[in-house]
């Protein structure tokens, strides 16, 4: 026996890691919060290594998109008009979209992304989807202090109601962003189309929420049938319209015409989708620990 393994009795010489399967778990993750902190900050100088804005990108590109949508969305195609404070209307949605893209982009990729750390340490493998969620929210902040600003210039007034509308819009959005990268980054690592997946679809991300078309020209078109139904029970579209409850309708005046036209029962479809997205990540998270165990033979 050597001086190291007397001094240390317990320790077994060349310990294996622990197979994925015995420690995995979402709930597991936030147990392992220095890791989870370590690889945030990871993601986040990765992500600025060799730029000279750095996190001011995080306010020149939604800017940019909030511009191109304005502008072209609402002044060529016309689809502002009779719209109250338009720009916070496309501004408030925007933020949901682009924090749903940027998870399930991000989330995709983390595995493949992070091969090296996950062929060599023996840690929750859903640490790294949940890391990319994490920084695609601390990536939203700024635009959240953006719309913040802008909606108090407009003398935004919400009710409690309201806040609840919004903090569910944001629960939705977060949890279906997480079910889909958990379930994504797992398809990845054994086939890589899975990403080019991921761009297609958020192609259509975009167009499938009330973001840069109000909810009333759905109503109008469909209004009342099962299409209706079917817009609504979208997660994106469901949030959306929640967040936008609380952040663009306070800012409109309810005795101008035309009154902006929101669902019947918001609140209560958005607790039944959301509770649609937990089994959806509940079924993510079954998926991602059958298939976690052959991570690191096909990476």
């Amino acid at each position: 026996m050597t001086t190291t393994q007397a001094a240390h009795p317990d320790r077994v010489p060349d310990e294996p890691l622990v197979a994925p399967g015995d420690h995995g778990g979402l709930h597991n993750v936030f147990r392992e919060r220095y890791l989870l902190r370590l690889l945030v900050k990871k993601e986040l100088q990765a992500r600025y290594q060799g730029s000279f804005l750095g996190l001011v990108w995080s306010y020149v590109q939604p800017l940019v998109r909030f511009l191109a949508y304005y502008l072209v969305v609402g002044y060529v195609l016309g689809l502002n008009r009779g719209v109250q404070n338009f720009p916070l209307h496309i501004f408030a949605g925007m933020v949901m979209v682009h924090y749903f893209t940027e998870t399930f982009s991000a989330g995709t990729r983390s595995i493949v992304r992070n091969g090296g750390l996950i062929q060599k340490l023996s840690m929750p493998r859903e640490m790294f989807p949940v890391a990319s969620m994490l920084v695609s929210g601390y990536h939203t902040l700024p635009q959240l202090g953006i719309l913040l600003v802008a909606v108090l210039i407009t003398g935004w007034d919400p009710t409690l109601a309201d806040v609840g509308a919004g903090l569910l819009g944001f629960a939705i959005i977060a949890t279906f962003g997480m079910a889909l990268a958990l379930l994504f980054s797992a398809a990845n690592v054994f086939f890589r189309d899975f990403h080019n997946i991921v761009q297609t679809v958020g192609i259509f991300v975009t167009w499938s929420a009330p973001m840069i078309y109000p909810y009333d020209r759905i109503a109008d078109l469909v209004g009342g049938t099962w299409i209706e139904q079917v817009y609504l029970a979208n997660p994106i579209a469901n949030g959306v319209l929640l967040f936008q409850q609380l952040f663009w309708i306070p800012t409109t005046d309810p005795d101008t015409t035309p009154i902006p036209l929101m669902p019947d029962h918001l609140l209560t479809r958005g607790l039944i989708v959301l509770a649609a997205c937990l089994v959806i990540l509940a079924f993510s998270q079954w998926v991602f620990s059958r298939l976690e165990g052959k991570f690191a033979e096909r990476l």
